[in-house]
């Protein structure tokens, strides 16, 4: 009878441990099923339109809390390329695609979210207050390599650009340069900031960059016929200005979930403020 009894008790203990269990699963399963699933895309590409992405990311992931946008940089070529093989969501450039790469990647979409303008810049202490078309071309080609050649002090001129992944690069090539031979002493740099910081510390200094990045340095007026045009957004606009261009994110086929939201968020009334408080212009009114 001993016996019996404890193989009872014994049998009623597995079996409320078994029952412990299963509720404690149970609660887990229930704890599990009702938290948020977190959805992550990359963004990559022009480090023009980087700073419109990444204020956009920050105010999204705020509104989006189990949202998690991955951005970088790395240039129009490398964002065109990751969105066209898949490796990234969403690419971003900032010049059009070349007739190759749309023969290579047919189903890339593209949308136009800001507008930008290519900005002349040297160091504050450079003289010079504006160039022609015609002069910037000659600084870049190699003809003037003394600031004295087109009006400023007795100066070496050193010559800033960006690297072959740029779309800024290709954009100046075609516009300004007419596609000449950049001058070979031309200092190359694979990021907007690079030439900002580069030209704000050297004497001497020329780059160009997109609209959001003026800190530390001079701004050049662009003469056009006799008459110094600034960069203002006011002229930008009405194409007073003369080197400016449209801006694109791009994805493979239209685009659904999370990078549907971003993008959508981007093309809203909040994202074109975004867009506008880089220094920007907005294509929504």
């Amino acid at each position: 009878m001993a016996g019996k009894s404890l193989s009872g008790a014994t049998t009623v203990a597995v079996a409320g441990i078994l029952v412990v269990f299963l509720m404690a699963a149970g609660c887990v399963g229930g704890q599990s099923s009702g938290s948020p699933t977190s959805e992550q895309i990359t963004v990559t590409g022009s480090t023009t339109v980087l700073p419109i992405a990444e204020k956009a990311r920050e105010a999204f992931e705020e509104e989006y809390t189990s949202a998690e946008i991955m951005v970088s940089g790395g240039g129009s070529s490398v964002g065109i390329k990751a969105v066209g093989e898949g490796t990234a969501d969403i690419g971003m450039t900032s010049r059009d695609l070349k007739p190759a790469e749309i023969a290579g990647y047919p189903g890339i979409v593209r949308h136009h979210v800001a507008d930008d303008a290519i900005l002349l810049i040297v160091n504050p202490g450079n003289s010079v207050e504006s160039l022609t078309l015609d002069e910037v071309r000659g600084i870049y080609n190699g003809t003037y390599t003394n600031w004295n050649q087109v009006g400023g002090s007795d100066q070496q001129i050193v010559v800033v650009g960006r690297d072959s992944a740029s779309g800024t690069r290709e954009f100046f090539s075609e516009y300004v340069l007419k596609n000449e031979d950049f001058v070979k002493t031309q200092e190359e740099f694979n990021s907007n900031g690079g030439i900002q910081q580069k030209v704000s510390r050297t004497p001497g200094a020329i780059g160009y960059v997109g609209l959001g990045y003026t800190e530390g340095v001079k701004v050049l007026s662009l003469d056009v016929d006799g008459t110094p045009v600034e960069p203002t957004l006011e002229k930008i606009k009405s194409k007073h200005y003369p080197i400016s261009r449209p801006l694109f994110m791009l994805t493979n086929g239209e685009p659904d979930g999370l990078a549907r939201q971003y993008l959508d968020f981007i093309m809203s009334a909040e994202g074109q403020e975004i867009v506008a408080s880089v220094d920007y212009i907005p294509v929504q009114e």
